[in-house]
Protein backbone atom coordinates (compact mmCIF):
# COMPACT_ATOMS: atom_id res chain seq x y z
CA UNK A 1 0.00 0.00 0.00
CA UNK A 2 1.41 3.39 -0.92
CA UNK A 3 2.04 6.02 1.80
CA UNK A 4 -0.89 8.23 0.76
CA UNK A 5 -3.31 5.32 1.13
CA UNK A 6 -1.76 4.38 4.47
CA UNK A 7 -2.25 7.94 5.72
CA UNK A 8 -5.87 7.94 4.55
CA UNK A 9 -6.54 4.61 6.26
CA UNK A 10 -4.85 5.78 9.47
CA UNK A 11 -7.04 8.90 9.59
CA UNK A 12 -10.22 6.94 8.98
CA UNK A 13 -9.41 4.39 11.67
CA UNK A 14 -8.45 6.94 14.33
CA UNK A 15 -11.17 7.33 16.95
CA UNK A 16 -12.81 10.71 17.43
CA UNK A 17 -11.43 11.21 20.94
CA UNK A 18 -7.85 10.87 19.73
CA UNK A 19 -8.53 13.22 16.77
CA UNK A 20 -10.03 15.80 19.15
CA UNK A 21 -7.01 15.55 21.44
CA UNK A 22 -4.56 16.09 18.56
CA UNK A 23 -6.50 18.92 16.96
CA UNK A 24 -7.36 20.73 20.20
CA UNK A 25 -3.96 22.35 20.54
CA UNK A 26 -1.76 23.46 17.63
CA UNK A 27 1.42 22.33 19.39
CA UNK A 28 -0.06 18.86 19.81
CA UNK A 29 -1.01 18.89 16.14
CA UNK A 30 2.56 19.83 15.16
CA UNK A 31 3.91 17.16 17.51
CA UNK A 32 1.65 14.53 15.95
CA UNK A 33 2.65 15.62 12.44
CA UNK A 34 6.31 15.61 13.47
CA UNK A 35 6.04 12.00 14.67
CA UNK A 36 4.40 11.00 11.39
CA UNK A 37 7.14 12.71 9.36
CA UNK A 38 9.76 10.96 11.49
CA UNK A 39 8.08 7.60 10.86
CA UNK A 40 7.98 8.32 7.13
CA UNK A 41 11.67 9.21 7.08
CA UNK A 42 12.52 5.99 8.92
CA UNK A 43 10.56 4.11 6.25
CA UNK A 44 12.74 5.77 3.61
CA UNK A 45 10.26 8.33 2.32
CA UNK A 46 11.86 11.31 0.59
CA UNK A 47 10.74 14.94 0.87
CA UNK A 48 8.31 14.63 -2.03
CA UNK A 49 6.64 11.52 -0.62
CA UNK A 50 6.32 13.20 2.77
CA UNK A 51 4.71 16.27 1.16
CA UNK A 52 2.26 14.13 -0.83
CA UNK A 53 1.27 12.31 2.35
CA UNK A 54 0.86 15.66 4.13
CA UNK A 55 -1.40 16.73 1.24
CA UNK A 56 -3.58 13.68 1.82
CA UNK A 57 -3.88 14.51 5.52
CA UNK A 58 -4.57 18.20 4.80
CA UNK A 59 -7.26 17.32 2.25
CA UNK A 60 -8.94 15.06 4.78
CA UNK A 61 -8.80 17.70 7.52
CA UNK A 62 -10.10 20.45 5.22
CA UNK A 63 -13.07 18.30 4.15
CA UNK A 64 -13.96 16.46 7.35
CA UNK A 65 -12.72 18.30 10.44
CA UNK A 66 -13.54 21.67 11.95
CA UNK A 67 -10.54 23.76 13.00
CA UNK A 68 -10.10 23.80 16.77
CA UNK A 69 -7.93 26.90 17.01
CA UNK A 70 -6.86 30.00 15.07
CA UNK A 71 -3.80 28.37 13.55
CA UNK A 72 -5.78 25.46 12.17
CA UNK A 73 -8.43 27.85 10.89
CA UNK A 74 -5.77 29.83 9.03
CA UNK A 75 -4.26 26.66 7.56
CA UNK A 76 -7.71 25.48 6.46
CA UNK A 77 -8.46 28.82 4.79
CA UNK A 78 -5.09 28.86 3.02
CA UNK A 79 -5.64 25.27 1.90
CA UNK A 80 -9.10 25.99 0.52
CA UNK A 81 -7.93 29.20 -1.21
CA UNK A 82 -5.00 27.53 -2.96
CA UNK A 83 -4.91 25.61 -6.19
CA UNK A 84 -3.26 22.15 -6.37
CA UNK A 85 0.25 23.57 -6.84
CA UNK A 86 -0.16 26.01 -3.95
CA UNK A 87 -1.54 23.24 -1.74
CA UNK A 88 1.46 21.09 -2.63
CA UNK A 89 3.79 23.95 -1.67
CA UNK A 90 1.92 24.41 1.62
CA UNK A 91 2.29 20.67 2.31
CA UNK A 92 6.07 21.02 1.81
CA UNK A 93 6.08 24.00 4.17
CA UNK A 94 4.19 22.04 6.84
CA UNK A 95 6.69 19.18 6.59
CA UNK A 96 9.57 21.66 6.87
CA UNK A 97 7.90 23.41 9.82
CA UNK A 98 7.60 20.27 11.88
CA UNK A 99 11.09 19.09 10.97
CA UNK A 100 12.60 22.36 12.18
CA UNK A 101 10.53 22.66 15.36
CA UNK A 102 10.78 19.03 16.44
Amino acid sequence: MDPKEQAKDHLQQMDNEKKEDILENFDKFKGYLSKQVDKGEKLGMDEEQLAKTAETVANHLAKHEEPKNREEYLLQQLWKAGNKDQQHTLAHLLVNLVKKTA
